[in-house]
């Protein structure tokens, strides 16, 4: 009884983490699961509430596991005893605890066997289980549960969960359909129906969490962007507006979840700014995603940033078709001399022919090389790659060097990344043909240039050449190739 009562004692007392690190590298851990494991029901629940308590350390929840308790918590969760019914509470919580740690993946079949309970549970045990599947699903080497848990049929079992009234339960299955939505993305897209996506649209139109939004644009972003069906259904719900003004409320704040809302929202914008939906575009600029990308290129984190200029990018790719012709029969009212773009050797606009030049966006783009994310200046590399166009290359040529984009497209050189040192030799190409540009940054440029063309592979050391020619340091360097 005594041991009993100091369980009981020892669950209800509100330790700081210091208190409950000592007791456990005191030996309480091993005495609670002992109880446990060969105790009556009164011993049962006063270990287990105790076990609950102390559980919030992670080096008692490694001593947890070490104990071996894992597959006795789930043999109880699986009974159907009713004098045992009590214990499933504290057991379900400890499980979802043990489940932050790696080492429950040794035990590949625990998250089959907890998908199977959540139907049978209580709203309070099926709290704790969705909690311990996404613990288990996000980590690293989480990958064959993962593909395993789809086979099992987990996303046809979680997606109802969508219309749950019980916000708790709601918010930890929008948590784990995101973590797998992550490597599932063509099993996710063949389960979610128009009722489905609208259900979602509604979460983040509606949510007052912020992590609830970031979870379900979490899942939006990792659909497919070409999948047609799933952008007409997210159009049609009024997705974009909703994401740009969620984006605007929290625009300045730098928190880990906002982080990641702003992220995924950067990224579905990438769907409604597809380069072969030109209606779409038009549509997606008519709403004012176009100053709120260029909004982002200076804030958030590196992957928002980029995943803005890509969207920027596949807009701007279309800007010469769209541009208006100095010579247009069709201009009954000539435009402003302020919309005319040199770049474009036309008259632009920002919402309908997406020029980066009259959004203001090729200065950040240029800010953006800077980064040390090779993402974040791969993205601004492509979209600046875009006013290089064949016929209006020179145009862009001057643009970017006009402010200062040439060194920083050299410096990208340094980066060390093949795909975006190709894009910025392929840019430098077209620069130095302009002699007042060779002569001010060729000298420059030759250096990175000439390392490049010793330490690059075959198919990079063509296109270097091109430009040491075009810097007439071809022949004086040929050794190199």
């Amino acid at each position: 009884m005594n041991k009993i009562l100091m369980a009981t004692a020892l669950s209800r007392l509100e330790l700081p983490d210091h208190s409950k690190l000592s007791l456990g590298e005191d030996g309480a851990i091993e005495p609670l699961v002992n109880m446990f494991s060969t105790g009556k029901l009164e011993s049962k629940l006063s270990a287990l509430n105790a076990l609950q308590n102390l559980s919030t350390v992670a080096e008692n929840v490694q001593r947890l596991i070490r104990s071996g308790i894992a597959g006795s918590l789930l043999q109880l969760l699986f009974s159907v005893t009713s004098v045992l019914m009590t214990l499933r509470e504290p057991a379900s919580a400890i499980l979802a605890r043990i489940a932050q740690s790696e080492s429950i993946l040794v035990n590949e079949d625990v998250a089959q066997q907890m998908l199977s309970l959540l139907n049978l549970s209580s709203p309070i045990i099926q709290g704790h289980l969705l909690e311990a599947l996404n613990n288990i699903a996000s980590h690293p080497g989480a990958s064959r549960v993962r593909s395993k848990m789809k086979e099992k049929g987990a996303l046809q079992l979680l997606l109802p969960f969508l219309k749950e009234n019980t916000t708790k339960i709601r918010s930890k299955v929008l948590h784990l359909l995101y973590t797998l939505s992550k490597d599932l993305t063509d099993e996710l897209t063949e389960h979610l129906d128009e009722t489905h996506l609208l259900n979602i649209v509604n979460i983040v139109s509606t949510s007052t969490s912020d992590s609830e939004r970031a979870a379900a644009v979490g899942i939006l972003s990792n659909l497919p962007a070409s999948n047609k069906k799933v952008t007409d259904t997210l159009q049609r719900a009024n997705l974009l507006p909703i994401l740009i003004s969620i984006m605007y409320t929290i625009t300045g704040s730098n928190s880990s979840t906002t982080n990641s809302l702003a992220e995924s929202i950067a990224s579905v914008m990438i769907r409604f700014t597809n380069s072969s939906d030109k209606k779409l575009q038009l549509l997606s600029a008519e709403q004012g995603v176009i100053p709120l990308l260029v909004k982002l290129l200076s804030s958030g984190s590196p992957i928002t940033k980029a995943r803005a200029a890509l969207s920027l990018a596949q807009l701007s790719q279309n800007s010469l078709s769209l541009r208006k012709s100095r010579k247009s029969r069709w201009l009954c009212v000539p435009p402003s001399v302020n919309a005319f773009c040199e770049v474009h050797d036309g008259f632009c606009f920002v919402n309908s022919t997406f020029c980066l030049v009259k959004a203001g966006a090729v200065s950040p783009l240029i800010q953006l090389l800077e980064d040390t994310e090779r993402e974040a200046v791969e993205a601004a590399l492509h979209a600046l790659s875009t006013l290089l166009q064949d016929e209006i290359w020179e145009g862009g040529v001057n643009c970017i060097a006009k402010l200062s984009g040439v060194q920083a497209i050299i410096k990208s050189l340094e980066v060390g990344d093949a795909k975006v040192q190709e894009k910025a030799i392929w840019m430098l190409e077209r620069i130095f043909k302009v002699a007042e540009h060779r002569v001010k940054y060729g000298e420059s440029a030759q250096v990175v240039l000439i390392d490049l063309a010793q330490k690059s592979d075959s198919r990079l050391k063509s296109t270097v050449a091109k430009v040491l020619a075009e810097l007439e340091l071809l022949q004086s360097q040929s050794s190199y190739f």
